[in-house]
């Protein structure tokens, strides 16, 4: 008789075992679940991660691409970060302070949210937007910042009057109506237009600042080309050699250098005025 119970128990454990591998095939997806959370509570764990509850977990950090004025940079950043200590490291990065950022990632980055908030992933191109305080600088105050880059440039290169493109016109000479300069004084724009002077083929052209329409009209004697000042993205100029007390000077109607429209033979008394008049220096008094 003890034999048969021994035997009786065996069969039921080996019947009963097959019930316990259905039930694993059945529940499959909850077992595992149980066994993960035996396993130190791991699934648990990644879930509260996902959610931003798991306040211990403060060093999950990702890999993030930078884009900022065609530069890439790379950054590891804790998950749990902000917007606005993102605005910060990217700071440490670019030199560009957060206040200039505009942050892109799928729409404007909110600075109250952390990165896991925003479901900022491993990998992923944040775009940054905006200017360092040198180029905000350059706008605000142009004719300054302007000059020295000017400068720079005519340093490293020959003097613009020894080019043969403006040599062509300068070798004409002096015009003969041109009005008369005085070198190292610094006078306000005249009330009557600036004439006498020559433009690129050599042409006569007069300037008039039309400063309530905010227009300057370049008169040659077929036409005169009404440009608004806003428009002129630049002006630079330079005395002419041996002619000190005259400058030749360029204004850039466009996007690129290719667009200036050089004037010869302007006196040298008014080029500051009309530098800080298109250059909207006087907007600032």
């Amino acid at each position: 008789d003890g034999k048969h119970v021994i035997l009786e128990e065996v069969i039921m454990e080996t019947e009963e075992k097959p019930k316990e591998a259905e039930q694993l095939g059945e529940d499959g997806e909850k077992s595992e679940a149980e066994t993960h959370t035996d396993a130190g509570n791991a699934t648990t764990q990644d879930s509260s991660i996902s959610n931003g509850d798991d306040a211990d977990d403060k060093q999950e950090t990702v890999d993030l691409k930078i884009i900022w004025n065609k530069n890439k940079y790379d950054l590891k950043i804790p998950v749990d970060s902000t917007g606005a200590k993102l605005k910060e490291s990217i700071h440490s990065l670019t030199g560009l302070p957060p206040a200039m950022q505009k942050v892109m990632y799928k729409g404007l980055l909110p600075e109250d949210k952390t990165l896991r908030e925003i479901k900022i992933t491993n990998g992923a191109k944040i775009m940054v937007v905006g200017s360092t305080i040198n180029d905000v600088l350059a706008v605000n105050t142009p004719k300054e910042v302007i000059q020295q880059e000017v400068k720079a440039d005519e340093n490293k290169k020959e003097p613009l009057c020894r080019q043969k493109q403006h040599r062509k016109v300068l070798d004409k000479g002096k015009p003969d109506d041109i009005m008369p300069a005085i070198k190292g004084a610094k006078e306000r724009l005249p009330t009557v237009p600036l004439s006498g002077m020559f433009n690129k083929s050599g042409g006569k052209v007069r300037l008039t600042f039309k400063l309530e329409q905010d227009q300057l009209w370049l008169g040659t004697k077929e036409r005169t080309e009404k440009v608004p000042m806003g428009s002129i993205k630049n002006v630079v100029s330079e005395p002419i050699e041996g002619h000190e007390d005259y400058h030749m000077m360029a204004f850039q109607l466009g996007p690129t250098e290719a667009s200036q429209y050089w004037v010869y033979w302007v006196p040298a008394q008014f080029v500051d005025a009309i530098k800080d008049t298109i250059l909207g220096k006087w907007q600032y008094f």
